[in-house]
């Protein structure tokens, strides 16, 4: 039984490193889309396009109905921290990631020291292995094909810094 646990164990870990090794030489990039493949992206055409810059270029929403958020840090009493994403006028949907945008949803962004550490697709992430010291959390909203939200080209974001013994 112990043999054929650690051969599982085993193919487990060689299986996970080829499949990064082939993603990783194909253009995959764990920002969610494939970056080999000009127009991939599961709706959104990024041919001809700068990447970088679409993604960072704002949708401005009127102030009237506007989605807003917040942010709470508290430490989880297991290990790391919890943090809770709350907002108004605004709907995750994870289903409609990298599709087109539709107004009032879409999903956040979370940086860490100013380094994107991922999306979010609902209110809560647990928060482990951070920098010792203080650090910055900041979250974005963002639309379903990634843009961040701005009102009146303020982009609709929150930040809680938190000092991680």
């Amino acid at each position: 039984m112990s043999r054929s646990l650690s051969l599982f164990a085993i193919g487990l870990v060689f299986g996970g490193g080829i499949g990064f090794v082939i993603a990783a030489g194909n253009g995959v990039t764990f920002d969610g889309h494939d970056h080999g493949v000009a127009g991939h992206g599961a709706g959104m055409d990024h041919a001809g396009m700068d990447h970088s810059a679409m993604h960072n270029t704002p949708v401005d929403v009127p102030a009237t109905d506007a989605p807003s958020l917040s942010v709470m840090i508290m430490p989880d009493p297991m290990a790391g921290y919890n943090l809770h994403v709350m907002t108004e006028n605004f709907a995750f949907s994870p289903e409609r990631a990298s599709l087109a945008n539709v107004t009032g949803e879409g999903h956040a962004h979370v940086y860490i020291n100013g380094d994107k550490l991922g999306r979010l697709y609902s209110p809560w992430l647990h928060l482990d292995g951070l920098p010792k010291g203080e650090v910055e959390v900041k979250v974005t909203l963002n639309t379903n094909d990634h843009r961040p939200l701005a009102v009146n080209g303020t982009p609709v974001s929150a930040m809680q810094m938190i000092t991680v013994e």
